[in-house]
């Protein structure tokens, strides 16, 4: 398998992020504990460190989150977004004026340990099917405002992504196929509708249905809550006849203990919102010291 370049954020997009996450936290009179508390002079010197095992993700919003406070915040990364990391790594160091680096220390660990916990959840998920040769998606559920963040996480783990949102595929699912009066009607108002380079998955959750997209065709279909032995079928339908390949994907009831046996029925992807919307924080703690 062709080795896929690390995922990148660009600034524009973590600047936006992090500065409006920044102005929740500072309000209208700013960090008025540390104001009161330390001088404008007082340095500090702090450490980053995993309080145990994990993938991070998260490290360019964090240290956008120091430097937007006070660009005189020295950040410095000692891994890389991606990195597993055991209890006690060292992270990152961080050194500036003691007021900045306490007023974004919160916002900073948040991202981090919140895009951590995603990596690590997803490489828990991924590592189950390495084996196959099936890939780990995740969906559209996640927390609104943290889409972008949140999938790039997915992407640190193991995993890749779905669509983005409802503008960049055509996802037809079982309210689309009842409104529109079929499979074979939604698919071919789908085709009329679509540009050439926007791709159309359907969703079924009955070899039956599968059978009328084969007949008609499609990009992808979404095999929804099917159990291991349907999946089997389903890609042994989809390799026979003269109807084409299409790529399937898996959905529903996906979880750590059901997504081996699912891989390893040959579909191509295995789609869950679990990585996102399940997926418990990373522990990562920073200590400080000052100068």
């Amino acid at each position: 398998m062709t080795q896929a370049f690390l995922p990148e954020l660009p600034g524009l997009m973590i600047e936006d992020q992090v500065r409006a996450a920044l102005l929740e936290d500072l309000g209208r009179a700013g960090d008025i504990t540390s104001n009161a508390t330390i001088g404008a002079d007082r340095l500090a010197e702090a450490r980053m460190n995993s309080r145990e095992a994990g993938v991070i993700a998260g490290l360019p919003l964090a240290e956008a989150a120091f430097r937007l406070i006070n660009p005189a915040i020295s950040f410095e990364a000692l891994v890389e977004d991606g990195a597993r990391v055991e209890p006690g790594t060292m992270i990152a160091r961080i050194s500036g004026p003691a007021r900045g680096v306490l007023s974004a220390e919160r916002v900073a660990l948040n991202y981090l340990m919140h895009l951590s916990g995603i990596a690590t959840h997803t490489a828990r998920f991924a590592d189950a099917i390495a084996h196959t040769s099936a890939r780990l998606t995740c969906t559209r559920k996640t927390l609104p405002g943290l889409r972008a963040v949140e999938k790039y996480a997915v992407r640190c783990g193991g995993g890749s992504s779905h669509r983005y949102g409802l503008y960049d595929a055509i996802l037809i699912k079982d309210n689309h196929i009842a409104v529109a009066g079929g499979i074979v009607q939604a698919l071919q108002a789908a085709r009329a509708f679509a540009g050439h380079l926007v791709r159309i998955e359907i969703e079924v959750d009955t070899l039956e249905q599968f059978a009328e997209v084969l007949k008609e065709g499609a990009d992808v279909c979404l095999l929804d809550n099917m159990g291991p032995d349907m999946l089997r079928d389903a890609v042994a339908m989809n390799t026979s006849g003269s109807g084409g390949r299409i790529v399937l994907e898996a959905s529903g009831n996906v979880s750590l203990e059901t997504i081996t046996a699912i891989a390893e029925t040959g579909v191509d992807f295995i789609s869950t919102s679990k990585i996102t919307m399940a997926a418990p924080t990373l522990d990562i703690g920073l200590d400080i010291g000052i100068s």
